[in-house]
């Protein structure tokens, strides 16, 4: 490296800037490495706001993950907090920067720069929008905010459903607070497809959460008694002491935007596989920039705590390398997409996805298919078993997994995280059948839960499962068949369904129609697909609802 002390400038801390920073330290110790930070604070855990909201986190300490002062003793990394960046000069190599607290404005020349601006919470331009009692969190100052508001509150609404309207929600019912939930989609949660999020939903209301589906907030109102009222899409209005946002969040681009980076269609930067922009001599990492998705190729935003700490180690491997390296060799790590993996709990009730879902399959016109299964998270003869929800997806024409949703009250992000890994690997469900996965009775079953995922998808795509599709039940001519006992029928069935034991069908196959179509449903498939087996070797034109009624009971809350 040249004798003369490389600076690296990086402007905004939290997970992808401090990572970056650390990781530059790590590999460079002549390196000059100075962080901006607009807020109080360089490094802390703002997934942990809602916890420390609802006081299940009990000390604002517990979230800082690091302060100025380790940054400078354990890394001798500079740290400004309360330091805004008002300008970008890339021909010069300059910054511009204001300290907050005193107003002084002075330059800051940079050899490498990293954009690490995160983004802002959406405050959409409606009427009110402004008045007292409105809060967002995203911040340690906002979690204080709403802590002093919550003392005095009785009635929240919140607004959105997605992770963190759902962790609020439980935080907030957990202090004896009244809570509506407001969600302008026809479900909770966007990253699961609708018939997976009724589950959350459903949960929800059991633990007192008013849930109002469809319908999105039109104003704010002040109210001398009880300070706020919402009006609503569906032409009502609610009651609330404190209102929260949590409708999404923008990339915070308009320092890249102003310098003439490239963005991105979504309004985040543009950036390559080593983190770095349009320019050269900066990187970008965290929120503010677009992502491509794995499973589809497209551009997205993906603002998740994984994927920034994953780029700012690639982007500071990738400053070094082009100071030490001019022999045009690419840096050794990579940043190749996201897949999206998240996972949240409410009341108890774990909710886990990776990949695509069926909406984006769909916009991206991709040849897919689905199977759901309903798996004990143990071995069922080993006491406190807890059913599993699964949904995955897969391509028809090579079995390559696409994305996996998955919920229930134990153990269900370990099965996405082992889906997640083997989709990075470029797995298929043939791939999931046969994985070797810890098995004893209190953890598992010899047949895992993502074992069962995958020999349901593979025997489908090998021809000895032939699946009917949910979607077409209504409209189908089909026979269908329900093979649970006489007593699961009569507690509950599909309309227009006969029931056929399966205990009693090799008995009954004169009943069948050879020139019809037979649809088999059961509890949660596996009945169905021994009749299924039994059927198709007698010669009939059989195929099995996957999932049985477990499913069918979440397809049905879906379209309430």
């Amino acid at each position: 490296m040249n004798s003369v002390p490389k600076r690296i400038l990086i402007v905004g801390g939290v997970a992808g800037g401090a990572t970056c920073a650390a990781r530059a330290r790590r590999l460079c110790e002549t390196c000059e490495i100075v962080v901006f930070e607009r807020g109080p604070h360089v490094s802390f855990a703002n997934c942990g706001l809602p916890y420390f909201v609802g006081d299940v986190i009990p000390s604002e300490a517990n979230l800082l993950v690091a302060s100025p002062d380790l940054f400078a003793r354990r890394f001798n990394i500079e740290v400004h907090t309360e330091t805004e960046v008002i300008g970008l000069d890339r021909h010069a190599r300059r910054i511009e920067v204001r300290d907050l607290r005193t107003g002084a404005v002075r330059p800051e020349p940079y050899d490498a720069l990293v954009l690490a601006t995160g983004a802002q919470p959406v405050r959409p331009p409606l009427p009110g929008i402004d008045l007292p009692g409105i809060h967002v969190l995203r911040t340690i100052p906002d979690s204080r905010g709403i802590k002093a508001a919550v003392a005095h509150a009785k009635r929240v609404v919140l607004v959105g459903g997605g992770f963190i309207g759902l962790e609020m929600a439980e935080n907030l019912v957990g202090l004896g607070l009244e809570v509506t939930l407001l969600e302008l989609a026809d479900q909770v949660l966007p990253p699961l497809d609708p018939e997976m999020a009724t589950y959350a939903a459903e949960r929800l209301k059991t633990h007192g959460v008013s849930l109002r589906l469809g319908e999105g907030v039109e104003a704010f109102d002040k109210h001398p008694e009880h300070g706020l009222n919402l009006r609503t899409s569906k032409g009502g209005t609610i009651a609330a002491d404190l209102v929260i946002l949590g409708i999404g969040v923008r990339p915070e681009s308009g320092l890249a935007a102003a310098a003439g980076l490239e963005l991105g269609a979504f309004g985040g930067i543009r950036v390559d596989e080593y983190m770095r922009t349009s320019d050269a001599a900066i990187w970008a990492v965290g929120d503010v920039v677009e992502v491509k998705n794995r499973v589809t190729g497209e551009w997205q935003l993906v603002p998740l705590a994984g994927p920034a700490n994953r780029q700012g180690r690639v982007a500071a491997t990738a400053i070094l390398h082009h100071f030490e390296c001019s022999d045009g060799t690419p840096p050794p790590l990579k940043f190749e997409g996201v897949l999206g993996t998240a996972v949240c709990e409410v009341f108890g009730l774990t909710i886990a996805c990776t990949g695509a879902n069926e909406k984006v399959l769909r916009r991206a016109g991709m040849d897919y298919d689905k199977v759901y299964l309903h798996p004990g998270h143990h071995a069922s003869y080993f006491p406190g078993a807890k059913p599993i929800h699964i949904k995955l997806l897969f391509s028809r024409t090579d079995g390559r997994i696409l994305g996996a949703q998955a919920v229930g009250e134990l153990d269900v992000a370990r099965r996405i995280d082992v889906i997640a890994t083997a989709m990075m690997q470029g797995a298929t469900v043939f791939d999931l059948e046969d994985l070797e996965l810890c098995y004893a009775p209190q953890f598992g079953a010899a047949k895992d839960p993502v074992n069962l995922a995958g020999m349901i998808a593979a025997n489908h795509l090998r021809g000895d499962l032939s699946l009917a599709a949910w979607e077409a039940l209504t409209e189908t001519t089909a026979l269908l068949v329900d093979v649970r006992s006489e007593a699961e029928f009569a507690a509950d069935h599909i309309p227009h369904a006969r029931n056929l034991p399966l205990e009693t069908l090799r008995d009954r196959l004169s009943e069948l129609p050879r020139d019809r179509e037979i649809w088999l449903v059961c509890g949660v498939g596996q009945r169905a697909y021994y009749a299924y087996r039994l059927l198709y070797r007698a010669g009939f034109n059989v195929k099995v609802l996957s999932g049985g009624m477990q499913t069918y009971r979440a397809w049905m809350r879906a379209r309430d």
